[in-house]
């Protein structure tokens, strides 16, 4: 029964978790953590533009528009419980909004293999979903911190307002930092090559995907147990936040899925990417555009609470919710 509902890459993570926990010396070298985050991008774009080449584009177009509408509204419906429950700045409430409205490319990874070992079959492009929400949440973000300051009263506004955003390095930074480059060059490789295009490199990018998966997690897990002492900073409401957004915006987008007509595995799938929040694109991102949020709040939330709590918990309950509706 435990054999049946856990994947084998979810332990890696808790193996992480705990060592740190426990303070123990394992750590991966930094290179390698490096190398496997390039593997990882690739291969999941690779394998979406390899599913992509055999679609028309009539058939994704909704499923495009979707993505870039959730990725925008994922910001503007957190930002207000940000400001009044969890009681955050306006700069602080739309830089962790923005991680909220990006998304998790490893969360993406984690729940397609848990689908894999459940035999539950899912839209083979999915991964096309994952570029196309990288970036709308993060512009939407930044969208929130100006109009957040622009509300300021007159008297306080220039001492509140943030220096005038640099709009080419922020675009470059979005558009072509490495995971969004590595995942759109994926694709488009993928799209362009095809199955047979791609045969010789196959092996490669899909038997040894799920052992490179669980080193990944493994050094996650590590940097998770290490954020997690952070959490007595920030207080029980934005952990209770962390907890809870996943499940509200896992609703939405199990909704949009059920809209879309997608398959049991792609409900599943696009309510684990409404659920995620971004840790690698993201607080790079912000970083530039809203310099004045703090971004050990941010990443502490995405990365220290709701990244486990998707791995964990989250992934088989909303395969459970897609289980349900189907």
């Amino acid at each position: 029964m435990m054999q049946a509902m856990l994947d084998v890459v979810v332990l890696f993570f808790v193996l992480g978790l705990l060592a740190r926990l426990l303070k123990s010396d394992l750590a991966l070298p930094g290179a390698l953590y490096e190398t496997l985050s390039i593997y990882l991008l690739l291969a999941i774009g690779l394998k979406g533009g390899v599913e992509l080449s055999k679609q028309s584009v009539q058939a994704v177009l909704p499923q495009v528009l979707w993505c870039i509408a959730m990725g925008l509204a994922i910001p503007c419906l957190l930002y207000p419980a940000l400001r009044k429950i969890v009681g955050l700045s306006g700069y602080d409430a739309a830089s962790v909004a923005a991680h909220y409205g990006s998304v998790s490319v490893v969360t993406f990874a984690v729940a397609t293999a848990y689908l894999a070992q459940q035999q539950v079959v899912y839209e083979a492009h999915a991964a096309l979903w994952v570029a196309l929400l990288e970036a709308p949440g993060i512009v939407a973000g930044i969208a929130l911190a100006r109009w957040s300051a622009q509300r300021a009263s007159s008297a306080d506004a220039p001492a509140r307002s943030p220096a005038a955003t640099q709009w080419k390095t922020l675009a470059h930074d979005v558009f072509l930092g490495k995971s969004v480059l590595l995942l759109v060059g994926g694709l488009v490789i993928g799209t362009t090559m095809g199955e047979t295009g791609t045969a010789t490199i196959a092996p490669l990018f899909t038997v040894l995907f799920k052992g490179v998966l669980a080193l990944f997690l493994l050094e996650l897990g590590l940097v998770a147990g290490a954020r997690l002492k952070e959490l007595k900073h920030y207080g029980v409401r934005l952990i209770a936040f962390a907890l809870l957004a996943p499940l509200v915006l896992a609703l939405l987008g199990a909704i949009g899925g059920k809209l879309l007509d997608l398959s049991t595995g792609g409900v599943a799938i696009m309510a684990a990417l409404a659920a995620s929040a971004s840790y690698i694109a993201a607080p790079t991102a912000m970083r530039i555009a809203v310099p004045q949020a703090n971004a050990a709040l941010s990443i502490t939330a995405a990365l220290g609470i709701t990244f486990p709590f998707n791995v964990i918990v989250g992934i088989p309950l909303y395969l459970k919710l897609a289980r349900a509706w189907a």
